[in-house]
């Protein structure tokens, strides 16, 4: 069975590190303490791992190419859970959200 492309692993580890210092997108979450919300419920925090996946893009042979792009839409996601007020441009598509498995 093959690995993840080691860029891959690396891009999910620099998210996670991110993600659980309170340090994913400094500018656009700026003030907000999301991790107690990210842990109040598994499911708030399987969407964000579910939108960074599912936005990240990988060339052909197994580099990372859009990782700012996947770790923004993720911080856009939990803003806009922490403050419902604020707008997420462009809109979430469906492809965004899909949980992947059963």
């Amino acid at each position: 069975m093959a690995q993840l492309p080691e860029d891959v692993r690396a891009s999910l580890r620099f998210f996670a590190f991110y993600l659980a210092n309170g340090t994913l997108d400094m500018e656009l979450l700026d003030g907000i303490d999301y991790r107690p919300a990210l842990m109040q419920f598994g499911s708030t925090l399987e969407m964000v791992f579910t939108i960074f996946t599912n936005v990240l893009e990988v060339d052909e042979t197994g580099l990372v190419i859009n990782e700012g792009d996947a770790q923004l839409r993720a911080a856009q996601w939990i803003r806009h859970y922490c403050n419902p007020s604020y707008v997420v441009d462009p809109p979430f598509r469906l492809w965004e959200t899909k949980l992947a498995g059963p």
